[in-house]
Parts: C-alpha cells; structure tokens; sequence
C-alpha cells in the first residue's frame, strides 16, 4: 500500500492492536508517533510510493555469556526496543538505505564479495545479507528503506544483529513472500557479520533478534539448534528487567570482542577439537599444564567459564520450569560472577581507568543485595550495558540511585515481547 494509506491506517489507530503487543499497551501513542515520523522521513527520501512496515526488536541475554560461539547454550529474550523499517522494491539492483542519524546506505547487488575496506560498516552488513541470501537459493533485488531504531547502539541489546536481521527481513517479504524461516534469517545475518563485518560472533544475538519471547537455545548442531519457547513473564513475578547503559566508549573493542572466541577455540584446538562443546571440563584440567605454556592462563579461564556458563543455562532452564524465582536469581548472579573472574568481559586492559561496568555492578549489589533481586554484565561486556532483576517495589529507587551515577536515561526498563522479526503492514 502507499506510505499515504500506511499514515492513515496508523493515524486511524488501525495498528494499535499490532503496537500493544509488540509493545505494551501504555506505549501505542508513542510508537504511533514514532512510526509517523519514520514513514514522512521515507517520503522526504523517497517520495510516495508503495512500502510495508517492519520491526526487528533488540534482545536481551539472560544467560550463556560469550558460549554461543563455541556451539554452546543461551537463554535470550526479544524485548521491546526495536528497529524498525520502511521499505520499497525498487525495481533496480540497488539497497538505498538511510539510518535515522548516519549518512545513507547504498549497496550494489552485483558488488557482493567481502571488502577490507568496509568492514565494521553498515555497508558491509547489507552486503553480506545479499550473498548470504544468495548462498541460500532465495531471492534478492534493490530496495528503498529508511529506518531508526531505539536499540542503543554498543548497549548489549545486538544493535548489529537487529539491523542484519532486518535486511533480511525486508528481502523476505519483499522477494521471497515471507518464506524464509526466521531463523534462517539469522543464521544468515550470523554469516554476513562474520564474513563481511569481520566480527566473529555466535548465533545467539541473532536468533534471539529473529525469533521472539523468552527462548533457550542450544547450539550444539548450529545447522540446526534446538530452540525452545520458555513460558516465563517478569511481571507474573512481581520483576523489572533493567539494563543500565554505563556510557563507555566502545571505541577499538573489536580485537577484546574478538579474544574471547579465539581464545575458546585455541583452547579445543590444542585438544584435538575445534570448538569447546567438542570438549570436556575433564580434559581440560588433564592437560592444564600444556594448555597454560601454549595458550595462556586467561584461556583457560575463558574455558572453564565455558564449562561453567553451559551448565548454568541447563539449570536455569530447569528453575524457571519449576517456578523457582529464587534459584533462578542465584543463578544469575553466579553467572555474572563468572563473566568478571573467569570469562573477564567486564573491562578492557587497554583503558583500565574506564570501568564502567564494573561500577554498576558494585553500586547494584550495594542497593539490591539481600532483596532477591540479580545483576550481572549483559551482552558482550567490556563497555555497555549491565542487567538487573529488580522487585517492582524497589524499581523506583534502583533507578533514581543508578542514574545519579550514569545520568538521566541511563537505566531502561524492558519488556519481552513475542514476536522478533514481524512485518506490520
């Protein structure tokens, strides 16, 4: 339909039932304006035309810090800050697309190979997706898009992984009349940041993106991970998720990100495998000796997190099955204790005097320690974003107290929505 009839369906509320289930009731007049706004901006880039309505939420991972690259297991949630997208086939071999805020995107169709000199750009996402689609026996063409996303940028919430997802979600619909599975989608998106991007991420963020709600994943077959729903709601609970945006500068992080992967398979190399879930905490401590003289001891360390992290997932699964909120939230804090001792994600040693993180962690345990509450580092760590399973009656305080500290805005409540890649209209 035309982006003149996309303005009217939402100006005449025709899309607040989509809005209240992506994002809360209390949110439609908001998104409403907000997706307004993004469908003048396409015009003002585009003109009037035919286009479609898209929404990749961001997500939040509740456990398996940094396993997922190692085929190991992650519980993640979609939540409700989202990207969303205007878009148009074009008819030609060209992606147009403009990000709210960034100089506009246009990548050829018939200029689809990894390039030096876009990697780490949005360029080379797009890209990536294309050949990616194409790998796979499914269509591309050119397109028109304009999109803005409230997934902060380096906050944990895989900014990246819902932008990839989303151009594959827009070249599903638009090419492919929505056939490609959603998790397809990511294991594609999974590829264009590796190959193209020249990130050596998992599959976690991704997926997560894609599919929706609360979900336990094993990667164990990454061709084909076991995904399964989880029937858990914070509010039943009586629970605010909180992530706290530190403010850190994320600048030069890729070669920490890239670390921790690299040292994980090192460790599996040197035993005869070539990821850790090949391997076993068993044989990890037989070869201790030789492991700490040809890879280094923070390997190791990295590994038994692995070992430790995989087992953790298992038990958490378990907790939330049986509606033990309260070995659920041990299990929380366990995990983040892991990622700063073991996995050491929560700073990086080229700027020690920046420590963020680690702040928040201190400060949350000093205001919620003892009131069945949870912390730990979110995402990728070493700048970013922390996690916090706050009772509602103590929301208010952990907020105000937390942003006096990182400042106004700095601590997001989320929701967890059901869906993760949806075409609205």
């Amino acid at each position: 339909m035309t982006t003149t009839k996309l303005k009217e369906m939402i100006s005449k509320n025709e899309l607040d039932a989509k809005f209240a289930a992506l994002y809360g009731e209390e949110k439609v007049a908001y998104q409403r304006e907000r997706y307004l706004s993004a469908v003048r901006s396409f015009e003002k880039d585009y003109g009037v035309r035919d286009a479609s309505l898209f929404s990749v939420s961001g997500r939040s991972e509740i456990a398996g810090n940094h396993t997922d690259h190692n085929r190991g297991k992650v519980i993640a949630g979609s939540i409700d800050l989202d990207i969303i997208a205007i878009a148009s086939r074009s008819g030609g071999d060209v992606i147009n697309l403009h990000s709210e805020g960034f100089r506009p995107n246009r990548v050829s169709l018939d200029e689809l190979t990894p390039a030096p000199e876009r990697r780490f750009s949005s360029n080379a996402l797009i890209a990536g997706m294309c050949d990616g689609f194409c790998k796979n026996g499914y269509r591309i063409g050119g397109f028109d898009a304009y999109t803005t996303s409230s997934v902060l940028k380096g906050s944990g919430l895989s900014s990246s992984a819902a932008f990839e997802v989303m151009v594959g979600n827009v070249l599903n619909h638009l090419y492919n009349d929505g056939k490609v599975s959603n998790v397809e989608i990511a294991k594609i998106s999974q590829y264009s940041e590796n190959v193209f991007f020249g990130k050596a991420s998992g599959l976690m963020d991704q997926m997560a993106c894609a599919v929706g709600g609360f979900i336990y994943i094993d990667f164990e077959s990454t061709k084909d991970p076991v995904i399964e729903k989880l029937d858990f709601d914070l509010n039943k609970y009586g629970y605010t998720l909180f992530i706290v945006n530190t403010g850190g500068n994320h600048a030069d992080l890729n070669e920490d990100y890239s670390s921790v992967p690299k040292e994980m398979k090192k460790i599996a190399s040197l035993l005869g495998k070539e990821v850790l879930r090949e391997c076993s905490y068993e044989e990890l401590i037989k070869n201790a000796s030789m492991l700490r003289e040809k890879a280094g001891d923070r390997a190791i360390l990295r590994a038994i997190h692995f070992f430790n992290e995989n087992r953790r997932v298992e038990e958490m699964r378990a907790a939330l099955g049986r509606d033990d909120l309260d070995a659920f939230l041990s299990l929380v804090i366990e995990s983040g204790n892991s990622s700063f001792r073991y996995l050491q994600n929560v700073y990086t040693t080229k700027n020690v005097e920046e420590q963020g993180l680690s702040l928040a962690l201190a400060l949350s345990e000093n205001l919620l320690k003892g009131k069945r509450a949870a912390w730990r580092v979110h995402g990728g760590g070493f700048a970013g974003t922390i996690q916090a399973f706050v009772p509602h009656d103590m929301a208010a305080e952990y907020k105000t107290e937390i942003e006096k500290v990182f400042g106004e805005g700095s601590c997001i409540p989320l929701r967890v929505r059901k869906e993760g890649a949806a075409k609205l209209a």
